[in-house]
């Protein structure tokens, strides 16, 4: 045990568990002997669904009944709908088999009926993705005869090529407990042995397997056709293999698991014998944008060992702190792991997070190891918490020991160029060098060391027993973790796209990654500010440097009096003095940085103007053909949560040099017509007002986040927000996240479209008036209004 930390205690890891299954579908496990499995099959004609499913059918020699749901024959041997497939299904998981659902499912919305319908039966959903090369696909479904839904000849070919180019790759998000990727017939071979063996009490390991690469090999129709010899074709996938040929005496058996706590979600288990180690550290090495790891936070239960914490209070806490969180973000995974299947901690949190009804493949629970996460379990997660002691030491017993251990000096000397010390109730991100042993064998990037409340009289602040206090420290404390693993989340997006957080979004109101959880954040983050006792987030330079000469101390006397008040607001005095994190993300201080120090970015085109008392720039990201911002360079002024009265004179001002850069853009074409406003919870940090075209043509409005956040009253415009101060002395600013969910209207007709495509071509045709409320006060600029004076 751990003498000064409060982490979880430990024993010898079994494979691991996970939330939410209620007692009778446990029951009901039991008596089965294992869990029943949803096989969905994703693949574009021609790439061997069909015969995938016929081979496990009928070469299963493990005693687990298998049926085929197949939408070509489903009616009546006839063609017929996802319906009838869905309750096939139904019908067969009923009678004890096991489905493999033989569609296309290359989209996620094609999927999700039956994963939904997998979870509400509490059977494990897999997803086997045929990844094989268009050429191969179009090949095979252009030869073949007499195919069940008259899918061939030259038709095939198009219908292969169309399907490639919507596919989305399955993700572990979207409910799957395993997706393994086969990208030629060998691998589709190996995963029929690997079914086919699959008895009737056996399950298989939880995770990703067999992916190479982020999407299809896709090739034009044109170009495929004009190759006559085929046979290359084939050749290029290797050995060609029949499924249907395989024989029982060539499959590798599958070994036995041991038998672990089931939940909602499909348990993760130690794999032995299907995968060796270096392969399994391949995969935890992978770097993908859609790699589900880099978004995965796994934790212990804080202050629940040594610091004996009641454990139904801090299962409580942990459960409401994990909800909240996950509402601000779409695209996260939490992970609460304890080394002891006994586990008390572990069994509370299961059964409070399925009452919540929280999504169980977004938080659950892991039996084993927080340093083999990956080795042993198969669950990928590049961030990992430490349940520290305050003075941030490797030693004693339990979590923090065995963290350090496995990291090596590397975090030790990692963890003293951040802070010297925690205070209770708040957490430091630590940037774990590639050189560590945890990071080069389990893919861990970053190391959160976090220290909750002290309940135990022989250790350091004891709170002598007062649950009061100690509720609310250990509440901070989970948020500040959660808080801190979004900002990691931001950075590692940006690094996708070559750049570092700061340098993605100084010129921009939007990231350029449009994976849903970074579609939430940008307008999300922001709102974590309302905790105002929770500790702040790393700035990038914290991050990156860590050094204690870069952490100004909250004590400092010459901290100017126009900075104070913000700064006060946004730090929390640390015992050391000197962990002095931001609220903000990294992503989102950017133009908080630009405010402050414009002269760091003088080189840049970007800038329109400069003052001393705000900035004009081109956002780098556009939602329309001319979309600006003009930023407010007074410190303490993060949003219109912040403006008062006596700033009116400023946003006067910044709506003068609005109006003044659209009529410049409107002399440059007359027929643009511009909206000024603010958007109520701001994507970044800095008061900044938007001017942008009515004409939303631009390949970066992507999503209903992009559209709704312009389009709805999460938009307010600048003469409503003067006028409103002026009456009132502060502005109202609407945080009902329903309203960026709402559907997709058109803002001058408010028909309704299903997606942003369509929206989009209504838009360039639309001709109708713009409602009336905005043809008044002048919100609307256009060249016949250009004259007028509009504040």
């Amino acid at each position: 045990m751990n003498p000064d930390g409060g982490g979880s205690s430990s024993s010898s890891p079994p494979p691991s568990t996970s939330l939410g299954a209620d007692a009778d579908a446990e029951a009901k496990e039991e008596e089965r002997g294992g869990k029943q499995v949803v096989v969905v099959l994703v693949g574009p004609p021609g790439s061997g669904k069909s015969t995938f499913a016929d081979a496990v059918v009928a070469g299963s020699t493990a005693g687990r009944p298998w049926a085929r749901v197949c939408q070509d024959t489903i009616g009546n041997g006839k063609a017929g709908t996802k319906i009838q497939c869905l309750k096939a299904t139904s019908d067969a998981l009923k009678e004890g088999r096991s489905v493999l659902i033989d569609r296309c499912n290359l989209e996620r919305e094609q999927r999700a009926d039956f994963v939904k319908l997998g979870s509400t039966l509490h059977v494990d959903v897999h997803a086997v993705a045929l990844d094989l090369p268009a050429k191969v696909c179009i090949s095979r479904a252009v030869s073949r005869k007499g195919h069940e839904g008259n899918l061939q000849g030259g038709k095939a070919a198009l219908v292969v090529n169309r399907m490639l180019q919507k596919k989305e790759t399955p993700l572990l998000t979207e409910g799957f407990s395993r997706i393994m990727s086969c990208n030629d017939d060998g691998d589709i071979k190996k995963a029929v042995d690997l079914y086919n063996a699959l008895g009737p009490s056996d399950s298989l390991p939880s995770g990703i397997f067999g992916q190479k690469s982020k999407g299809p090999v896709q090739v034009g129709i044109m170009k495929f056709l004009k190759k006559g010899d085929t046979s290359s074709v084939e050749k290029s996938s290797g050995p060609k293999i029949t499924l249907s040929e395989s024989k029982p005496g060539q499959q590798n058996p599958l070994p036995k698991h041991e038998k672990v706590e089931d939940g909602i979600t499909c348990p993760v288990e130690v794999e032995k014998g299907l995968n060796d180690k270096n392969e399994n550290e391949e995969h935890a090495k992978e770097s993908d944008s859609d790699d589900v790891g880099s978004r995965t936070l796994a934790f212990p239960s804080i202050s629940t060992a040594d610091f004996q914490f009641d454990l139904d209070r801090a299962s409580d806490i942990i459960v409401d702190t994990a909800a909240d969180f996950l509402q601000k973000f779409d695209n996260i995974r939490l992970v609460l792991v304890d080394l002891s299947k006994k586990s008390k901690i572990l069994s509370l949190v299961k059964e409070k997070a399925s009452k919540k009804s929280i999504d169980c493949s977004r938080f659950f629970t892991f039996v084993g190891d927080i340093t083999q996460l990956y080795t042993k379990g198969g669950l990928q997660c590049s961030v990992i918490a430490n349940a520290a002691n305050w003075r941030l030491k490797p030693g004693g017993g339990g979590v923090n020991a065995a963290i350090f251990n496995a990291a090596g000096e590397s975090l030790h000397h990692a963890t003293k160029k951040c802070a010297d010390a925690l205070r209770p109730g708040t957490s430091v991100v630590v940037p774990l060098p590639s050189i560590s042993p945890l990071h080069q064998r389990e893919g861990v990037t970053h190391v959160i060391h976090v220290l909750g409340p002290n309940m135990n009289p022989m250790r350091p602040d004891y709170l002598k027993n007062d649950y009061i206090k100690g509720s609310k420290i250990l509440r901070e404390a989970y948020n500040s973790l959660f808080e801190n693993f979004a900002s990691i989340v931001q950075g590692h997006m940006g690094k996708q796209n070559g750049k570092s957080g700061a340098e993605m979004s100084a010129f921009g109101g939007t990231s350029p990654n449009d994976t849903k959880m970074k579609r939430e954040d940008s307008h999300g983050s922001e709102r974590m500010k309302k905790h105002k006792m929770l500790p702040p987030i790393m700035t990038a330079k914290q991050q990156h440097g860590c050094t204690k000469a870069n952490m100004p101390n909250y004590h400092d006397k010459s901290m100017t009096s126009s900075a104070a008040p913000n700064q006060a607001r946004e730090r929390v005095i640390k015992k050391s003095g000197v962990v002095t994190n931001k609220t903000w993300g990294s992503w989102a201080q950017a133009l908080y940085e630009l405010a402050m120090h414009p002269e760091k970015y003088k080189n840049t085109d970007s800038i329109l103007e400069t003052s001393d008392e705000l900035i004009v720039l081109k956002d780098l990201y556009p939602k329309a053909k001319k979309h600006v911002l003009v930023i407010s360079r007074t410190d303490g002024l993060d949003s219109l949560a912040d403006v008062r009265k006596e700033h009116l004179p400023l946003l006067r001002r910044m709506h003068s040099a609005g109006v003044k850069w659209a009529q410049k853009f409107l002399e440059e074409d007359a027929s643009l017509v511009f909206r000024l406003g603010y958007h109520s919870v701001p994507s970044m940090r800095q008061l900044h007002l938007h001017i942008i075209s009515q004409d939303f043509d631009s390949t970066s409005l992507k999503n209903k986040k992009h559209w709704n956040s312009f389009s709805t009253p999460f938009f307010r415009d600048s003469v409503d927000v003067i006028e409103e101060i002026e009456q009132h002395g502060s502005a109202t600013a609407s945080s009902d996240e329903k309203i960026l969910a709402m559907e997709l209207r058109c803002h001058r007709c408010r028909s309704a479209h299903p997606n942003i495509p369509k929206l989009k071509s209504h838009i360039a045709n639309c001709k109708s008036s713009f409602p009336s409320h905005l043809l008044q006060k002048n919100r609307l600029i256009s060249s016949s209004t250009m004259h007028m004076d509009c504040t």
